[in-house]
């Protein structure tokens, strides 16, 4: 195996013979070493195989900055990510999670904490990805002698939602408002409290997460379920006067007129929530 490219003392590229790229990372790996040599097999710490190229060039050129230590622990922190969560993230979060824990720790260290508006909701919408923060932040704390707070767990769960749903981060805090605003609506109209722990919420916030995208990209499901629609309102007229309040107040605030479909899947996911 022969060195493409130095980027620095700790990390190179090499070229498979397909023509895609490794990123090799270890202590001193490429000290005193230059591209057409012999890369030091005992010296390898961490194989990255990234497929998309532009996500490759920003992670080295990262990586020219960001400490191997720094890496290597946001690699642990990704990796535990998937195990626990069982979904696929999205590549991009080897550069987006780097560049924020680095940023991080200099914060830190600078005396510079930033709050996390939307803390709240992020822990009562994604339990499973703040625990993963929760871990993370506990794990970055011991292994560097920092003391990064809670308002960090909430923002690395913003980047694990983020590589799950393919968005960038600012999307992400647009979506989380969102289905907040939702659940809040749902929760005024029918004056109860959710059960967080239920399968059903975990459905209706699965639900959300995907209609919030669409609305945000301006993209509408259009079946043929006019007839069914009509008769899930008869069925449940509490939960689709609930859902006209949800269409009120996309129409007003994103300025998006929901389909029938829409309507549909909605009653059904609130008719859920609400009354099992």
């Amino acid at each position: 195996m022969k060195i493409a490219k130095v980027i620095n003392n700790n990390v190179i590229s090499v070229l498979q013979s397909d023509g895609s790229e490794l990123v090799i990372m270890g202590k001193g790996l490429a000290f005193q070493k230059k591209p057409g040599q012999d890369v030091d097999q005992l010296k390898i710490q961490k194989v990255f195989a990234l497929k998309n190229k532009e996500t490759t060039d920003n992670f080295k050129m990262l990586l020219r900055e960001v400490p191997v230590d720094h890496m290597m622990v946001v690699e642990e922190i990704i990796t535990y990510a998937k195990n626990t969560l069982g979904k696929k993230l999205n590549e991009n979060i080897y550069v987006s999670l780097t560049d924020h824990i680095n940023f991080a720790m200099e914060r830190f260290r600078d005396g510079i904490e930033i709050r996390n508006a939307l803390l709240w909701e992020i822990k009562q919408l994604y339990k499973e990805e703040f625990l993963v923060g929760v871990k993370a932040v506990e794990h970055i704390n011991e292994k560097f002698n920092v003391s990064l707070s809670e308002d960090e767990a909430g923002f690395i769960a913003i980047h694990l939602i983020n590589a799950e749903m393919n968005e960038d981060v600012s999307n992400t805090l647009s979506i989380t408002k969102f289905i907040h605003q939702i659940i809040t609506i749902v929760k005024y109209h029918f004056k109860v409290d959710f059960d967080e722990d239920s399968l059903n919420y975990a459905r209706f916030i699965t639900h959300l997460k995907f209609f919030a995208q669409r609305i945000f990209k301006g993209t509408h499901y259009e079946g043929k379920d006019d007839e069914l629609y009509l008769l899930v309102k008869q069925k449940h007229p509490d939960a689709a006067k609930c859902t006209d309040r949800i269409k009120e107040y996309i129409k007003k605030e994103h300025g998006q007129e929901l389909t029938n479909d829409e309507m549909l899947y909605l009653t059904i996911h609130i008719e859920r929530v609400v009354n099992r």
